[in-house]
């Protein structure tokens, strides 16, 4: 273990210590961090796809540690997230992302009913967005019924985790039926993703493929290639089809070879050169991706995994993460959306601390494992 990551870690721990008391006071569930305080989401309320990202640092700091300070905070606001199930009108594919890093590992960590109980709400809203032209729909509205994204290759762990719980195959078919979806249509020969494919609903034909939060249509969304990367990975962890991390093989072949000089990552892998966009978000979900493929694959193809994600993580802790007791957040430079869309840009984003602080306890051995189908 090199020295860094320990250090790293006890003083992701200390600052999140003081977070807990500062988020409790705000009454939020912090989005971003900026003048010493913490931001809530920029729209949607508590129904923002991230909301799940702060109560799983929590978790992950509270497997690792036992600190009840981190465990109360989780609680804090997963109140607040279990109540967005039921108002339910701006809930979308993204309940993945908010509700198996929080009322999720809630019930892995402490095995509590009630969380398993919100669990599998969330999964069952997650698969009745399933389209059986072969993909799962995005975001309400009328105008985009055919709308399908990258990242949900992220919010298929709900789906696998789903029929762990329940024995029903149900929940994990209609996650492979989207990935296979995926791999089809949004992953290129290069390993690359496009962020959206606009499908006709009634036949699942691919229609249209815009830019979505990259550069322009055709470019290459680093986050976007982040989630294609774990989100391969996890569903070959999750469902034992090899087929999957052969797609997480390629896409990852991809980002390595995109990675900036300095370690860290462009919003848009095909971004003008003469126009500095970071996007850390990207770097440090990748990494998790990587050390995860790593060990699925062993061997010399591992180590390179291995060392490309320990060079993400270096140059993060390095050149943009903010230690200081007056910054709540720890990584600067992250990005929302290669064209600003007031989500923020180079600022810290706590999504990104989310996937730093999961790096550094999967090196440590303390990880939750909170995407994983079984414990």
């Amino acid at each position: 273990m090199e020295k860094w990551v320990d250090e790293a870690f006890a003083r992701a721990c200390e600052k999140f210590a003081r977070g807990a008391k500062l988020a409790a006071q705000q009454g939020i569930i912090p989005y971003k961090s900026e003048g010493g305080r913490y931001v809530a989401s920029p729209f949607d309320g508590n129904s923002w796809w991230t909301g799940g990202f702060w109560p799983g640092i929590m978790w992950q700091l509270y497997k690792a540690t036992g600190n009840e300070a981190y465990k109360d905070e989780a609680l804090r606001t997963e109140k607040m997230l279990v109540d967005e199930l039921m108002t339910f009108d701006l809930l979308n594919h993204d309940v993945g992302f908010m509700y198996l890093l929080s009322t999720g590992a809630h019930e892995r960590i402490t095995g509590d009913k009630r969380a398993l109980s919100n669990t599998l709400h969330a999964a069952t809203l997650l698969a009745g967005r399933f389209n059986p032209a072969g993909f799962i729909r995005a975001w309400p509205g009328e105008e985009r019924t055919g709308y399908a994204i990258i990242d949900c290759m992220m919010n298929l762990s709900l789906l696998y985790w789903a029929s762990e719980k329940t024995h029903d195959p149900r929940f994990a078919a209609i996650a492979k039926i989207h990935a296979d979806t995926t791999m089809r249509e949004f992953l290129r020969e290069d390993g690359s993703s496009c962020h959206i494919v606009i499908f006709d609903p009634n036949t699942g034909k691919a229609l249209d493929r815009p830019g979505g939060q990259g550069y322009a249509p055709g470019s290459s969304w680093s986050r976007g290639q982040a989630w294609a990367l774990y989100g391969f990975t996890l569903s070959g962890i999750n469902s034992g089809e090899q087929r999957y991390i052969d797609a997480a093989r390629r896409c990852a072949k991809y980002f390595i070879a995109n990675i900036r000089e300095d370690g860290l990552t462009d919003c848009d892998f095909r971004q003008p050169k003469d126009e500095e966009r970071i996007d850390n978000i990207a770097g440090a979900c990748a990494a998790c991706g990587l050390l995860e493929l790593a060990n699925v694959v062993g061997g010399e193809e591992g180590e390179t995994y291995r060392a490309a994600a320990m060079r993400l993580l270096r140059a993060l802790n390095d050149l943009c993460a903010d230690w200081s007791e007056e910054a709540p957040g720890i990584l600067q430079k992250c990005t929302a959306s290669y064209h600003d869309d007031g989500a923020g840009r180079h600022v810290n984003i706590l999504y990104g601390d989310y996937f730093f602080v999961e790096a550094l306890c999967k090196l440590r051995g303390t990880d939750a494992r909170l995407w994983m189908a079984r414990a």
